[in-house]
């Protein structure tokens, strides 16, 4: 209730700073105010607009779930979403068998690190 607006929606998975404040411009809502101070219509206009942001010019590059691998469509994923669209990907990979998707099932490291000594 304290934290300012900005930064307590990042509290929600799926929001970072940067999408935060776009979203806030976006509802025209001052960013100096405190998460407890906004109103309901105000919380009803971010939650639309978090929900579709294509449709408030909210650019594609700023959308964590971009050209989607079943639909290709852009968005931004949020909450649970998020972890469930994660654990698709992963399942995805794992049943074509790539070489990511093999190294997730192993429990090992995926990006390239070196794994021989810590």
């Amino acid at each position: 209730w304290r934290r300012k607006i900005a930064f307590a929606i990042t509290a929600i998975k799926g929001v970072g700073r940067g999408y935060a404040h776009v979203v806030l411009r976006k509802a025209d809502i001052d960013l100096t105010k405190r998460a407890g101070e906004l109103t309901e219509d105000e919380v009803e206009r971010v939650i639309t607009i978090m929900r579709n942001p294509r449709q408030y010019k909210i650019p594609d590059w700023f959308l964590n779930r971009q050209k989607d691998v079943k639909d290709g469509k852009y968005s931004q994923v949020l909450a649970n979403g998020l972890d469930n669209k994660l654990r698709e990907d992963l399942e995805r990979l794992k049943k074509i068998r790539a070489h990511r998707g093999l190294r997730h099932f192993w429990g090992l490291r995926v990006r390239g690190q070196h794994t021989k000594t810590t």
